[in-house]
């Protein structure tokens, strides 16, 4: 049976102040609506999966901090498919855990792992992409399937994938390799190419073949996992055996592994709107625009001003701006924060800077 596990846990440090350790970005009210409302990057995600799969076969993996949180922001999500990580210890991990887990309910479940702070649109094109990694489980039981974005620019904020041999099933690649974040010139030379996709980090696989990956490559997790599953107390034993797992990512506990067998690693060109929502200048995306090009979201008053992303989550509170150009402007209850939108990749630094002068107070 098709499942799939939202990947929820990440605490959205360059989207500070208005992303804080007990309000992550993901459960952030953050993309337009229509009506002029706003939901969630988790709920969009949520509904997403709904176009391809029943709600009782689509899981949330997150802190156990956020896990309140998630419940009131999904109130369709099953009790028992909320997957709490005491401590964080890295992608492998809380994906060794999702497919452990799913494993447990349905042996034979095919496992997609998507992010929950990506803005994908149309939900079509997503969906039928969906549908073809994991028709790739049918013809190659044993394949991990990686979806890969169309690139529309030369971005070095991604990886890649470099697409390899068509396979049988349509719409699928060979993946001839995985490459890091590149520099410019390396990035256009990839565009130019047309064989390389952004690795989008979300993946499809049978539960059972990430679990096997993980007992010939890292035992003593796998180990860890099984006891987690087998205990008559889960919680007890997930408190004290998850926190002792050794801190890796899936990309070299179990991507890395396979790809050195030919063909094991394919990949689903993924021709969408991607928006990855990792900064303000990306959330800019999200938010209404006005005629000087300001993204704006709350009470907001802009005079001879452009090109600024523009954020107050406070009804009654207004940022006004004269003359202001290229900035970011977030106001909140405690925190206002302004910054040009070409440093906004430094947030998480001041971040750090607060932290240091105030421990604890503005996290």
């Amino acid at each position: 049976m098709r499942h799939a596990v939202i990947m929820a846990g990440g605490s959205g440090t360059r989207l500070w102040p208005l992303s804080r350790s007990a309000r992550p970005k993901q459960l952030l009210d953050v993309v337009a609506e229509e009506s002029g409302g706003a939901h969630s990057l988790l709920a969009e995600a949520f509904a997403r999966l709904q176009a391809v799969l029943p709600t009782e076969q689509i899981w949330v993996c997150t802190a156990a901090r956020y896990g309140d949180a998630v419940r009131a922001a999904l109130p369709e999500l099953g009790a028992d498919r909320l997957i709490l990580e005491p401590v964080a210890r890295d992608t492998a991990n809380a994906v060794g855990l999702a497919a452990a887990l799913v494993a447990d309910a349905d042996p034979d479940a095919e496992l997609a792992v998507v992010s929950a702070d990506h803005v994908i649109r149309p939900v079509e094109r997503f969906a039928d992409a969906l549908r073809t990694a994991y028709d790739c489980l049918a013809a190659r039981p044993r394949s991990l399937v990686t979806l890969g974005i169309t690139p529309t620019s030369p971005a070095t904020g991604f990886g890649y994938v470099q697409k390899g041999d068509p396979t049988e099933v349509p719409g699928a690649a060979e993946a001839a390799s995985f490459r890091e974040k590149p520099d410019l010139a390396t990035a256009q030379e990839y565009l130019a190419s047309g064989e390389y996709l952004w690795n989008s980090g979300m993946f499809v696989w049978r539960a059972q073949t990430v679990l096997d990956a993980l007992r010939d490559h890292l035992p003593e997790t796998a180990a860890g996992l099984a006891r987690i599953v087998a205990a008559e107390d889960r919680d007890a034993e997930l408190q004290e055996v998850f926190p002792t797992l050794q801190k890796i990512s899936v990309d070299y506990a179990v991507l890395e592994p396979a790809a050195a067998e030919p063909g094991r690693v394919l990949v689903v060109d993924l021709d969408v709107d991607w928006l990855d929502v990792g900064s303000w200048p990306a959330l800019a995306h999200t938010l209404d625009a006005d005629e000087q090009g300001n993204a704006v979201r709350g009470l907001v008053v802009a005079l001879d001003s452009s090109g600024n992303v523009v954020l107050s989550d406070d009804p009654d509170h207004l940022v006004a701006l004269v003359g202001v150009r290229d900035s970011v402007v977030v106001h909140t209850a405690d925190v206002t924060m302004v910054c040009p939108v070409g440093d906004a990749e430094r947030v998480k630094q001041l971040l750090a800077a607060a932290e240091e002068r105030f421990p604890g107070r503005y996290a």
